[in-house]
């Protein structure tokens, strides 16, 4: 059940049933296939299937993380692959938890992410009055019934895993009874949590989902699709298999934790005899260390200033992720990496989802350079200003780009190195270096504050070196830099993770795992070509790392960069 769609009725934490598993799904594997793609293979081929639907059902009552990534991936890829369909359905049957906004939002969000649905978005909500007849249908069958006892009440009488349920007094009341109430509970003549409509199936069962589950409870609560008409909504169980088989669904993916559910979606679909009957497989889904992907904890960390919005580039949401700088292509490779699996509990590397935007940034994102902590250089011999043109990816035509070069520029304080260490390669004290796409540059004097702080260096350049190396001697070290002049003030956002643990959650608080230095602001200078960029465009700043012009608060006059990830990759893919 969907944690926004439970009420006082279940245990928590229900153990997984692992004889559960459909037996098509326990089968070995073609070469190549996925147990779900398998499956679909061989409904095709039987003619079980003649077109393969599936859905993506999110809930509007927040923002979609990387998980949901992963099942947007899965069931739009399937529809693709098999050439069907799949359908975007929000899944609103609980509307004091969910907004317009994030209902517009999501369709955002798969629209970013690279996918189409089948015709128009489609909403549970559209669907309440057939379901309403079917709840109506039940109660005559003598499938369903309404109980007047408390929450508390129903909680306690379900039982446990240990403890079999109990009847409710309610159980055996008449047909006509039954519908009666259930009529004053759509009139809204009850109140909230008088009364619930629930499945009479086996409060004995050992999957504590088949005890009496809860089909309708009361809330006097405006939908954002369907207004005040209704005071009564189904759940969640209810309502998805159902919506299901309106849609014509052939194969309904959801994760591990449905695998105890599958019993109701499947009775509920038998007791309406639906002429469509879709089947439900579940696999694993997606946990990635250092990252939490509870709604309820993300819902913490917004509300607690812990980050500075839902759009945060610290938060794993698609909206967060995507102001970040990560792009589609990477997080659809991400996910096929990962896979579709039974194997339940496995954590990825996050690793492999930086690997895979590196990737898909390498010869998609051009070059530039950008000092992030400025130290003057003044260029004591160069004859005068110029402009020096390069080309703004090394591999891939994007043009050409001009770099400013003056008597006055910028490099990294990091570059150069007064007292060098063992193996240093950058600017030290009478030793050269070469300044990236210019010439070649010797520090000749170094200028310090009262303080014995070096605030500028004095540096000669060779005037033979532009475009060639040095005659009789090699230089080794590279240096980016910015034109002091010319260069355009910045501001820079270094993102790392937000939690310094792999499992955020270790210890009792995760919020104690919060990384202090998961955000820092630096005041940079870039080139020209780079305060041009609009917002969302990615770049590699040379030597620094992919960045990208932040969706809200770039714009030439004033530019601000998000870091998406630095340059070095500790993922090795498998061959």
């Amino acid at each position: 059940m969907k944690p926004n769609d439970v009420v006082t009725s279940l245990p928590e934490n229900p153990t997984k049933n692992k004889n559960a598993v459909d037996s098509a799904q326990q089968q070995e594997q073609q070469p190549g296939l996925d147990f779900v793609r398998q499956v679909i293979t061989e409904d095709l081929e039987a003619g079980r299937t003649q077109k393969v639907v599936t859905r993506f059902p999110p809930e509007p009552n927040g923002y979609l993380h990387i998980g949901h990534v992963k099942a947007i991936c899965l069931n739009f890829g399937i529809a693709q692959e098999f050439d069907g369909y799949c359908n975007l359905r929000f899944d609103d049957t609980n509307p004091d938890a969910e907004e317009q906004e994030y209902v517009d939002g999501i369709a955002n969000d798969v629209k970013w992410l690279g996918f189409e649905w089948n015709d128009q978005p489609r909403y549970a909500s559209s669907y309440f009055d057939q379901l309403y007849t079917w709840a109506i249908q039940l109660i005559k069958q003598g499938d369903a019934y309404v109980d007047l006892q408390s929450p508390e009440e129903i909680r306690l009488n379900r039982g446990n895993f240990v403890e079999p349920g109990k009847n409710s007094p309610y159980r055996d009341a008449s047909i006509e009874e039954n519908l009666a109430r259930f009529e004053q509970m759509r009139n809204g003549e009850l109140g909230e949590g008088q009364a619930v409509l629930r499945a009479k199936i086996d409060m004995t069962s050992p999957n504590v989902h088949m005890r009496d589950p809860i089909l309708y409870r009361i809330l006097h609560s405006e939908h954002h699709q369907t207004g005040d008409k209704w005071k009564i909504y189904p759940m969640y169980d209810y309502a998805h298999p159902l919506s299901d088989a309106i849609e014509g669904v052939t194969h309904s993916l959801c994760t591990l934790e449905f695998v105890d559910h599958r019993p109701f979606y499947d009775w509920v679909i038998a007791k309406v005899q639906s002429k469509d009957v879709p089947r439900q497989y579940e696999s694993s889904r997606l946990n990635v260390d250092y990252t939490i992907t509870s709604k309820r904890k993300l819902r913490k960390l917004v509300e607690g200033g812990f980050v500075n919005g839902w759009d945060d580039p610290r938060m794993p949401t698609v909206v967060g992720m995507r102001r970040r700088g990560f792009t589609p292509e990477g997080l659809r490779d991400f996910c096929k990496r990962v896979g579709v699996t039974k194997v339940d509990g496995s954590i990825v590397d996050v690793a492999m989802l930086e690997y895979c935007i590196r990737q898909s940034l390498e010869n998609t994102a051009a070059r530039g350079m950008a000092v992030l902590d400025p130290i003057k250089v003044t260029l004591t011999n160069l004859p005068e200003a110029m402009d020096l043109v390069h080309s703004r990816h090394p591999n891939v035509d994007m043009g050409e780009r001009i770099i400013p070069l003056t008597s006055d520029i910028f490099i990294d304080r990091k570059d150069f190195e007064e007292v060098p260490p063992k193996g240093f390669k950058r600017l030290i004290p009478g030793g050269e270096v070469r300044l990236r796409h210019a010439y070649v540059i010797k520090c000749d004097d170094v200028i310090k504050n009262e303080n014995g702080d070096v605030i500028e260096l004095k540096c000669s350049i060779d005037p033979e070196t532009l475009g060639k190396n040095p005659e009789g001697r090699k230089v080794k070290g590279v240096v980016h830099w910015v034109s002091a002049s010319k260069g355009i003030p910045a501001e820079v956002r270094i993102y790392d993770r937000l939690f310094t643990e792999s499992d955020p959650e270790v210890g009792d608080d995760f919020l104690a795992n919060l990384n202090p230095e998961s955000l820092k602001v630096v005041q940079a200078v870039i080139e020209p070509a780079l305060a041009e960029a609009k917002p969302e465009d990615r770049f590699q700043f040379e030597r620094e790392g992919y960045f990208v012009a932040d969706q809200y608060d770039h714009t030439t006059a004033k530019p601000v960069f998000n870091r998406i990830l630095d340059l070095k990759d500790s993922f090795k893919p498998a061959k």
